[in-house]
Formats: structure tokens, sequence, C-alpha cells
């Protein structure tokens, strides 16, 4: 019989009020599959997407409850250190497994990290560079791979290039401005919030402006996060030729304006991005390492007060990423 664990799951469901369905508690043990291995987790960040799976999105009701979280880093049974990669393919998919139809992430399918112990499969573990706190190696999987996704693989952009981050404060945007600064791009962030956006300044971004103001110059990516609020600013703000970089929708996805015929008359290319691939997690990590960059992080908390942090992403509070510990 299966021991039970400390945990952190989604019990029911609420479009209107997502904390009420989270639960802190035992849950049993996860069963490990053939190919795959059991993990023992030191640490394990928030994302919005465990929100979203508290509200509905992504998460069908009958596969509750849900251990909750898709990103963490922790010990394998024969002691090595590894960095979880929260992109499941399906079985006997081969290549880049974010373009798997099939795929999904920790906690939507399989359960999640927010627990002390975490099945995946053997290839979705990346060795934890040596030297690497449990914290920093956790908020790599997710908000951080996105950010690298965006930049490098989708935007294509090379030292020198003009960025503009949509919203900062959150933990792909911080992360965006950290990766980009140190890579040597200019990066520039809008934010309504003065307090956030005086942090990306000290971050490395070289300008932050109010959400929606004119800028001084045309950019040559964005990195779009916010959606529906921020969606026309994305596409005027660009130079011909520009790319506009989107992994996700807080605001909605359906923004008053399309701005076809501006996209089509200035050759403005937009691109999604979806998290990112082992790889890539690998290639972030050792960046991280060789370029010694410190992921911003909000808070740190036992996974038994991670009620508290939850509270704090709903609310819209912190700048950077919160992190749970085991």
């Amino acid at each position: 019989m299966l021991a039970d664990m400390l945990a952190v799951y989604a019990a029911s469901q609420s479009a209107s009020d997502p904390l009420s369905g989270l639960q802190i508690g035992e849950r049993p043990e996860p069963e490990v599959l053939p190919g795959w291995e059991v993990v023992a987790l030191r640490a394990a960040t928030l994302n919005r997407h465990d929100l979203w799976s508290l509200q509905g999105v992504g998460l069908p009701p009958e596969r509750l409850p849900m251990i909750l979280g898709c990103d963490g880093a922790g010990v394998t049974a024969d002691g090595r250190e590894v960095i979880v990669h929260g992109v499941v393919s399906s079985p006997g998919w081969s290549g880049d497994e974010t373009l798997d139809p099939r795929r999904s992430l920790l906690s939507e399918v399989h359960q999640g990290t927010f627990a002390e112990k975490v099945v995946v499969p053997a290839r979705n573990l990346v060795p934890k560079p040596d030297g690497m706190s449990w914290e920093v190696a956790a908020t790599l999987p997710t908000a951080w791979l996105t950010a690298y996704r965006m930049l490098f693989t989708q935007a294509k952009v090379s030292p020198g290039d003009l960025v503009l981050v949509q919203g900062a404060g959150g933990g792909v945007a911080t992360a965006c401005v950290q990766l980009g600064a140190a890579a040597g791009l200019r990066m520039w962030v809008t934010s309504r919030s003065e307090a956030k956006r005086q942090a990306a300044l000290e971050l490395g971004a070289e300008a932050a402006f109010e959400s929606g103001a004119r800028l001084p110059e045309k950019v040559d990516a964005v990195m779009e996060t916010v959606g529906a609020a921020t969606w026309s600013h994305s596409v005027n703000v660009l130079r011909p030729g520009g790319v506009v970089v989107i992994s996700g929708a807080t605001t909605g996805d359906a923004p008053p304006r399309a701005e076809l015929t501006k996209i089509f008359f200035r050759q403005l290319t937009v691109a999604g991005s979806t998290m990112g691939t082992r790889q890539e997690l690998e290639r972030l990590a050792t960046l991280v390492t060789t370029r010694g960059i410190t992921p911003t992080i909000a808070q740190t908390m036992p996974l038994a007060q991670a009620r508290r942090g939850f509270e704090l992403m709903a609310g819209g509070e912190g700048f950077g990423k919160i992190v749970f510990t085991m």
C-alpha cells in the first residue's frame, strides 16, 4: 500500500472563487510507472497555471483531486540532484515536445509537484548544476523556460536588439528582463505600478514606462503575456518587420482590435510560445549558472503554508517567483 505525503491539491474548482477548492493535506504517494522515476522534491514554484487549474481551465473536473504544481527540483531515488521538466509528451513522440498535440503539463493529466514526491518520465529529468540552490532550480522549468523560449527561440533576438516586456512583475516578465539583460539585449518594460517599474530597472531593464505609454522609439520585439489589455500597444510599438511573442493572456484573449491591417502592412510577425523543451531547459540552467543570474524570488515559504502564496498571486502582489520548500 502506498504511503501518504503532504500535498497541495485542487479538490474542487470555481471560476469566481478559485481558492475555495485549494486543499493542503495528505495524498497517496504517486505510483511509479515503467520508464518513470520518483523525485523527492526540495522546492517548487507557483505559477498562474495553478490558479487557472483551480478555476477549471485546462483541468477537467473528472481528474480531481489533482496535486498542483508544474515545476520543481529534487533528488532521485539513486541520489541525483535534478530539475523537473514539466512538459510530458505522449508515448512514442519524438522531437520538440511542445509541438506534440497530446502533450500535457504536470498537474493536468499527471499529479504535480506541490508535494513531497512526484513521478515523471526519466527523460524529463535535467541535472541540477553544482552549486545552484534548490530555490533557484525550482524557478527555471516553467516561467523561466517560457521566457527563454520566447526570447531566443521564437523572437530570435540578438545582442543590441530592443525588446519590450509588457506587464513587469510576473514570473515570465521578470525572467525576460533578467535573461535579456544578461544576453546583451536592451530591455524595456511597462507596468501600472511604479514600484514594479523601479524593481525592473534594478533587475537590468534599460527603461520602464506606464502601461500604454508612447515609447521614444520603436522596438524589435515585444514579449506579450498580458493579452487583450495590451495587444494594440504591443502591435503599435513594433518597428516594421518586428515580432510579438505571445505566451499568455491574463487579461483575456479577445482584444477590442485585432490590428490585422497594421500586422500585414508593416509585415509584423505574431509568434505563439508555450513552455520549452528539455534541451532548452538544460541550456537555460547553464546560462543562469555561467552568467551568475539570480532569479528574482518574491517569497519563500514551507509547502504547508502554500495558501498564503496562492493568495499573494491571486491578489497580484509580489515581484518575481513564489517558492514552496519541502
